[in-house]
């Protein structure tokens, strides 16, 4: 099947790119020895033998339990502390992850090395700092979403899905393509399976059937776009719908409102 939408980079498929252009990162650098540390859901420590662990905690609040499991060892000292916010349609990434990554860097060396300047901009303060200090748990994130796909760390959901390489050739077609007329012989012509072996992989690894996924991602992007002031039938075309009567119809059973409504709603 050929289609018009991004799908690779250099000749590979690209799982993650589509839903980490929708995503917003908001960092803040969290003073090691500040009395508000214990704000920060991502954490370096190093240990005196000089080794490196890399500690995320990818949910919204860090609650007491959280916080004991991030804190240091007895022979680690802490390096960088960061309050890192997630939001966006593909948070539903950031979601999948385990509560908590505890991950010894030694074992993950390009995870490493894109840490070791994260250390070196809060060990040695310059001019555009934040901004890089920014830019790279920007990086650090990416990282960790590749490093849970690989290792598995996902039992169900969209991380889970995107680790199956025929599921994930489909569904970067609809992160790519929410406005195609897919179908769900399209969709599993774009996995290279049948219809049937498709739509069980697809419901056992994701957790929802490849055309109830579709129908939320659609919505979820036509949200954001109505929120950004784009018109009601405009958003309708963009994402896939038949007539604005149609989205409204499906907008309303979602959200509980119609779209109207939320367009119109103060930024």
């Amino acid at each position: 099947m050929s289609v018009p939408y991004r799908t690779s980079f250099n000749g590979k498929l690209d799982r993650l790119s589509s839903l980490i252009d929708r995503l917003r990162v908001q960092v803040t650098n969290v003073p090691a020895g500040c009395a508000d540390g214990h704000t920060a859901n991502l954490k370096i420590y190093r240990t005196e033998g000089q080794g490196l662990r890399l500690v995320f905690c990818p949910s919204r609040e860090v609650g007491a339990a959280d916080r004991q499991a991030m804190g240091p060892a007895a022979d680690e000292t802490t390096l960088v502390a960061a309050r890192i916010a997630i939001t966006g349609i593909g948070r539903q990434l950031i979601s999948a992850l385990p509560g908590i990554l505890s991950i010894t860097l030694s074992e993950e060396p390009y995870l490493n090395a894109v840490v070791m300047p994260l250390i070196e901009e809060v060990a040695v303060p310059r001019c555009g700092g934040q901004a890089a200090f920014q830019r790279l748990c920007e990086v650090v994130v990416i990282r960790l979403l590749r490093h849970a796909m690989e290792e598995g760390k996902a039992d169900t959901g969209l991380l889970n899905g995107l680790s199956h390489p025929r599921i994930a050739a489909a569904l970067v077609a609809i992160h790519e393509a929410p406005g195609e007329a897919w179908t769900l012989e399209k969709l599993a012509e774009a996995a290279g399976m049948s219809r049937t072996q498709f739509s069980v992989t697809f419901r056992e690894r994701v957790g929802a059937t490849p055309m109830g996924y579709l129908s939320n991602w659609r919505l979820d992007i036509a949200r954001a776009e109505l929120d950004a002031g784009r018109q009601v039938k405009s958003v309708a075309g963009l994402c896939g719908f038949a007539s604005p009567a149609a989205f409204s119809r499906a907008y309303s059973r979602r959200f509980g409102h119609p779209p109207k409504k939320r367009s119109a709603a103060p930024a």
